[in-house]
């Protein structure tokens, strides 16, 4: 698997977790990011992807339903939706990951975690993302965005 999919990977894992539990404690995406990367630059990607989809959670959820023909956020299954999510803030928020790589991604992320028909569904909802939302101003790599479970400033 490569590096950054590897990191993606637990991004998910953290989402899913945090869409199924909201009040974690506070250093536990740091703690799970590190028990499960051996690398810093991959322990700090996994936690960036968090961290961005949290800092812009309200227009990533409403660029997913503007596209999400028939189908509401509740409705969609928690995998479904974490994965939706992640590849939604890399299309829209980062500019170092081309909108293709992050559909990729996901579609491998939603093959090996979702339903049968997740990886078709995923696929779907993020072409239409591409051609209907285009980038605004991307988030920095390393931006300064800080894990939301970090007490660090």
């Amino acid at each position: 698997m490569a590096r950054r999919s590897r990191a993606r990977e637990i991004a998910l894992q953290l989402l899913y977790e945090a869409d199924r539990n909201p009040v974690a404690p506070e250093d536990h995406n740091r703690a799970f990011a590190a028990s499960r990367l051996r690398a810093p630059d991959l322990q700090q990607f996994a936690l960036e992807l968090v961290a961005g989809f949290q800092s812009h959670r309200e227009r990533i959820d409403a660029i997913i339903q503007a596209v999400a023909q028939n189908w509401s956020l509740s409705r969609m299954t928690p995998v479904d939706r974490s994965i939706l999510r992640l590849a939604t803030y890399e299309i829209v928020f980062r500019g170092d990951t081309p909108p293709r790589v992050a559909i990729d991604e996901a579609i491998e992320l939603a093959k090996r975690f979702g339903t049968l028909e997740s990886s078709r569904f995923v696929n779907g909802i993020l072409d239409r993302i591409v051609t209907q939302h285009p980038r605004p101003e991307p988030d920095p790599p390393n931006s300064p965005i800080q894990d939301p479970g970090s007490t660090e400033q």
